[in-house]
């Protein structure tokens, strides 16, 4: 591994980890707003940004992004998104320090896979090449649009059959990787320096769809979703239009049993155990939200 792609990597798990604090003191602030609303985005701009404790959680966020940048600049996109999806854990172990309760037993399976994912995919790096292609412009671009085709549907279907949580989380998800196959694009230079329009339109949708989410459910449920969604879609979008190269035999098995592992985790947080008492707030909030 040379030293850049190592710098890289390093850059990567401190801008997730610094971003993964910020979803969940975002989620904190926003679910004690008033109704938050894509129908009105001036007014849940205002409701925002006149938060102090929400403006510092976006600050952190925008200092995980420059780091994940700076990152994406010296090694490849694949990479950078396995690294990211671990940060998973520590927005379950916030969580659970927010809620002041032990994590339950399939948070910490969640947990403990994805660190299990990340050291095999440490491991994988050993003689494989960490070197990104740049793919063609019309299929980046198709990959993207066909992105936000998806999470329009998801939020669609989501609403209709009540789950608006999980639909904004996913959908933040799929926004966000629009964003961060787009930064990937832009930091090759040149023309597709263009490409950081997609990358504003991206964070800007996912960053407000997160915000109606947390209205309607945990920091875990819904930044975990969009999370397992923020990595694993990019890392599709490596190999398939960014022409990324995967180490062949052994190497090449182990990178994609760590992938497995590392989204199976994911999942597992995504999902959190059944309280004993309901939300009441986070039910009205949702009531309010479909309206």
């Amino acid at each position: 591994m040379s030293t850049s792609t190592a710098a890289g990597l390093v850059l990567a798990l401190v801008s997730t980890t610094l971003t993964n604090l910020a979803y969940q003191r975002e989620h904190d602030a926003a679910a004690a707003m008033p109704v938050l609303s894509m129908r009105r985005p001036l007014h849940s701009a205002r409701l925002l940004l006149s938060d102090r404790s929400w403006m510092v959680g976006f600050a952190m966020e925008t200092a995980g992004f420059l780091l994940y940048a700076a990152a994406l600049a010296l090694a490849s996109l694949a990479l950078v998104q396995s690294i990211a999806a671990g940060g998973i854990g520590v927005l379950a172990y916030v969580s659970a320090r927010v809620a002041r309760r032990p994590l339950s037993r399939r948070e910490l399976s969640g947990v403990l896979l994805s660190v299990v994912g990340l050291v095999a995919l440490a491991v994988s790096l050993v003689g494989g090449s960490a070197e990104g292609g740049t793919g063609t412009t019309g299929a980046i671009l198709l990959w993207l649009g066909v992105t936000a085709g998806v999470a329009l549907v998801v939020l669609a279907v989501g609403r209709r059959l009540g789950a608006v949580a999980i639909a904004y989380g996913l959908a933040g998800g799929l926004f966000f990787a629009i964003g961060d196959v787009s930064t990937k694009v832009a930091t090759q230079g040149g023309s597709r320096s263009l490409f950081v329009l997609p990358l504003i339109v991206g964070y800007s949708v996912g960053t407000a769809l997160l915000q109606v989410g947390y209205q309607a459910g945990g920091a875990l449920t819904v930044a975990g979703l969009a999370t397992l969604v923020t990595n694993a879609v990019p890392i599709a979008a490596g190999t398939i239009v960014l022409d990324e190269s995967v180490p062949g035999g052994a190497l090449g098995g182990l990178r994609v049993l760590a992938f497995g592992a590392v989204t199976v985790g994911a999942v597992l947080l995504a999902r959190p155990e059944k309280r004993s008492r309901p939300d009441k707030g986070s039910a009205a909030s949702t009531t309010s939200i479909r309206r």
